[in-house]
């Protein structure tokens, strides 16, 4: 897979940044993790599958081939859990998780056109959505996820894909990207809440962007009424790791300081069970949305803080 995205890398103006991508993937490849034989493993059986056609048949990223069933679910099931998705291959529906297409629904209409364009999806998780990006016609939709199972999620479907879209997906942390303004669009769904530091963050975001490039911005909020912003003392919906969640007003705040123009809220959504949910695709820890919140009142989390909503932004540079 590296290989292929050297050489389309080497097509676009990412050139100027390719070497250095590969060589920053090939060391996070070459690290010492006890999982990667079972990984590789497991695709070296989904290899052996008769490859389809790819398409996107709601809510399915779908690949349509024959397979066994059976022993692809056992090769798939080695590399679970899977969080995104969902995707069809065959007649073998991989419901992942969080049911991606619903997200895709909420900001797709929003978005300037990807086709021709060179775009960043940033946390891509094991691709669905650069996949998505990819299929809209983007010159090259290129995926970061430092997280290595996700990296081999990918190269599975990928794998099971005859003639796959321009859609790579490579171990790399925001920081490691050269500060180089080659985006034209750039997506940044479900990280900032991650974040120490969400300015930098923001400013990461900008030096990678294309002159009058596109930001598309989705984290969680909180509704007004709560503050300005809530920082959790432990977690928050269960989640470690959750640094700030800003109001709406707080967040086109943060956008305006980081120097971005055109801000534009497109979308508020409360996250339902509907939308991420338990399945057998997680593993053994079978907890989703709805462990996570106060069994009496779903407006509050575990915690006792606003239960999760996100918002979509987008600006442009």
């Amino acid at each position: 897979m590296i290989n292929d995205f050297k050489k389309h890398c080497n097509m676009t103006r990412l050139s100027a940044i390719c070497n250095q991508l590969v060589e920053l993937s090939k060391q996070a490849f070459a690290v010492n993790n006890g999982n990667i034989p079972k990984w590789e493993g497991a695709i070296t059986n989904i290899q052996k599958t008769q490859s389809g056609v790819l398409s996107f048949k709601h809510p399915y990223i779908a690949i349509d081939t024959h397979t066994n069933d059976q022993a692809l679910a056992q090769s798939l099931k080695q590399l679970m859990p899977w969080r995104k998705g969902p995707y069809q291959i065959g007649e073998l529906k991989l419901e992942s998780e969080w049911r991606g297409d619903m997200k895709w629904d909420r900001l797709k209409d929003h978005v300037k056109p990807l086709q021709g364009k060179i775009v960043l999806d940033v946390g891509s998780g094991n691709g669905y959505f650069t996949y998505l990006m990819a299929m809209q016609g983007a010159e090259i939709a290129l995926g970061i996820e430092p997280f290595l199972l996700f990296n081999y999620q990918f190269q599975a479907i990928r794998a099971l894909i005859n003639q796959p879209p321009k859609a790579y997906v490579l171990p790399l942390k925001l920081e490691q990207m050269p500060e180089q303004p080659l985006f034209d669009s750039v997506f940044s769904m479900g990280v900032l809440y991650h974040q120490k530091d969400h300015n930098l963050h923001l400013q990461q975001l900008m030096n990678v962007m294309a002159d009058e490039g596109e930001l598309i911005l989705e984290t969680l909020i909180i509704d007004k009424q709560h503050g300005d912003q809530i920082i959790p003392e432990d977690r928050y919906a269960r989640m470690r790791n959750v640094w700030c969640l800003p109001s709406t007003d707080t967040l086109h705040s943060w956008l305006q300081t980081a120097g971005f123009k055109n801000i534009k809220l497109v979308d508020v959504t409360k996250t339902t069970p509907a939308e991420q949910r338990a399945t057998h695709w997680i593993g053994d820890n079978t907890q989703s949305i709805k462990d996570f919140l106060d069994p009496n009142d779903d407006n509050l989390t575990i915690e006792g803080l606003p239960a999760p909503k996100r918002a979509v932004f987008i600006c442009q540079k």
